[in-house]
């Protein structure tokens, strides 16, 4: 390997051994719960490789490490899925030449992964999803192996997609969804989001939460858009080549999670809020027009005294504020469902 393919320059090794630390400590205090599911499209290992010289297999093997510092990263801070986007549908159009060391690098990872201490004292689950079936036969072998060795742990899922293309998996399980209802094998009726979720895996995915993407690209990529659009992931971009990515990095891509959260949640608070306000009144208006029908219907003398009666209750329970109607301060009649997230 060329002397100049380093993981850091000169002046990036300086300021991660005089700043980063310090930096990694602050962000660690902003940090709270986290995601849950965590998915990283690891770009940039070839663009990384080039910038120093080197042959695209390396920036891969110097991204295997820094997948393997991930996976760390993550049992530290308590998320309980990690899944990567390791070969996409689109990568089968490289050249054989960077394909095959591509390939063996991800049949002795896999091998190497489901051997190592620290998945087992983890109970750590490792699964592929994708078209397996285009894969070399190592490779799904591999992929046999590491998930038969850790197929009875369920502490932490280790998910790691190959041959995947999330548009394809879509239409995959549209067409075989279609194809069991003309059989009759499935009623249409029945048809839910549980249905979906079965066709479209091999082994079953949480919601995602969070999309880190390295590299600088700004875009997902077709990765896991059930999951990950339908659940409104937070999405963090950032520079980093894959090899790397660092765990500042790492808990800034959190931060900017659990910031998202706190807004949409706050957002969240402020609709229900409208929504109960103009639906207690309108729910209020309703019961006084009920109440004067039913009022109308009495006798003259019982009339009067419930009418009083309405009239004082009017005085003492509403609760509306003097400023209008609204018990939550609007004075707008219509319900704003349009706020942005």
């Amino acid at each position: 390997m060329p002397r100049a393919f380093g993981r850091h320059g000169p002046i990036h090794s300086w300021f991660r051994r005089r700043l980063a630390p310090a930096y990694e400590r602050v962000l660690r205090r902003d940090i709270d719960s986290g995601p849950s599911h965590v998915a990283i499209i690891q770009d940039g290992n070839r663009r990384y490789a080039r910038s120093r010289g080197a042959d695209a297999p390396d920036g891969h093997r110097a991204g295997a490490d820094t997948t393997e510092q991930v996976l760390s990263w993550c049992l530290d801070l308590a998320v309980d899925e990690l899944t990567l986007y390791a070969f996409s549908t689109e990568n089968f159009e490289r050249p054989a030449d960077e394909r095959e060391p591509l390939f063996d690098l991800i049949e002795s990872k896999l091998l190497e992964l489901s051997e190592r201490e620290q998945i087992h004292d983890n109970r750590v689950a490792i699964r592929a999803i994708g078209d397996l079936d285009r894969l070399p036969d190592r490779v799904r072998s591999a992929i046999e192996t590491a998930e038969a060795r850790t197929a009875g742990y369920d502490a932490f899922r280790l998910t790691v997609a190959l041959a995947y293309g999330g548009r394809a998996e879509l239409l995959r399980a549209t067409r075989d969804i279609a194809t069991a209802v003309d059989d009759e094998r499935l009623a249409a009726e029945d048809v839910d989001v549980e249905t979906v979720e079965s066709f479209l895996y091999r082994q079953p995915v949480r919601d995602v939460d969070l999309i880190i993407r390295t590299g600088g690209d700004e875009r997902t990529s077709n990765f896991l858009p059930w999951h990950a659009n339908g659940n409104e992931a937070a999405v963090y971009f950032c520079a980093p080549y894959w090899p790397a990515f660092e765990k500042i990095d790492f808990l800034r891509a959190i931060r900017t999670y659990e910031s998202r959260e706190a807004s949409w949640q706050q957002t969240t608070v402020e609709r229900a809020a409208t929504l109960v306000g103009a639906v207690a009144k309108t729910e209020l208006a309703d019961a006084r027009a009920a109440s004067r029908r039913l009022i109308e219907r009495l006798p003259t003398a019982d009339r009067d005294i419930a009418a009083e009666l309405t009239d004082a209750t009017r005085g003492s329970t509403t609760a509306e504020p003097q400023h209008g109607g609204d018990p939550f301060g609007s004075s707008d009649d219509s319900v704003d469902t349009d706020s942005a997230d």
